[in-house]
């Protein structure tokens, strides 16, 4: 399996604090079957971005999971105007890897009024956008047609592993069956944050999906979707 969505870098936000919080992160996911994590630290206003650096610590990731993983560095980019016009600029600042692939993050109470030009113009430079955890956001709780929408726009969908199995709440259970039901999730990742709450574990969401959509959807969205998307290969 493999996650694209996890804050295992230590002590650039608010995911992991330390390298011994990295090292029991990296463990969990190796023994849960993952064999491959997008670092994605947040650049929004609190957390500065700073690609350079975190490509530089990669190396201690290895190091700390015994070489039982391998690593690609993205981001978990908030959609402020800021933010999209610097990706505009330059438009591989953000992504997964050297890939199109840009993980976006909606505020968790709103949307932008200007998102489907945003998202435009972002694939116009060749960006497509992953629109992380809609099922934490309100509005779109109340409007998940609105997922539907940014699909047909070419976006993709990452739901939360936890929140498949509940952890997030039923409201947010229902609205990711529901996309599901409607071929509108092509990735599950765990967006992890520690050791203990948030865990980078994708199993248990991949045996519920498997009752949901069947074996192959689920292996679909842990295993072969996500393993395009660092390779920079199309989804289908």
């Amino acid at each position: 399996m493999v996650d694209i969505h996890c804050h295992v870098l230590p002590g650039v936000d608010d995911g992991s604090r330390s390298w011994e919080m990295t090292a029991e992160m990296c463990r969990i996911a190796v023994d849960d079957g993952i064999t491959h994590i997008v670092a994605t630290p947040h650049a929004n206003h609190q957390f500065l971005y700073d690609r350079e650096r975190y490509t530089a610590m990669l190396g201690g990731l290895h190091e700390v999971s015994n070489g039982k993983l391998t690593f690609t560095l993205g981001c978990d980019f908030h959609f402020s105007y800021e933010n999209i016009q610097d990706a505009l600029e330059h438009p591989r600042r953000y992504t997964i890897g050297e890939t199109q692939y840009l993980l976006i993050e909606f505020s968790d109470y709103a949307i932008p009024p200007s998102l489907q030009q945003d998202v435009f113009a972002l694939r116009s430079r060749g960006i497509v956008p992953i629109v992380t955890h809609p099922e934490r956001n309100q509005w779109l709780l109340k409007k998940p047609e609105m997922v539907l929408s940014l699909v047909k726009q070419g976006c993709l969908v990452q739901v939360t592993a936890n929140a498949v199995t509940g952890a997030w709440g039923r409201r947010s259970q229902s609205m990711i069956k529901w996309l599901l039901e409607r071929d509108a999730v092509q990735v599950v990742a765990s967006d992890a944050h520690d050791a203990v709450r948030r865990k980078p574990i994708l199993s248990q969401a991949c045996d519920a999906i498997a009752k949901i959509r069947g074996p192959e959807t689920a292996e679909a969205l842990v295993a072969h979707n996500p393993t395009a998307i660092v390779e920079g290969k199309t989804v289908c």
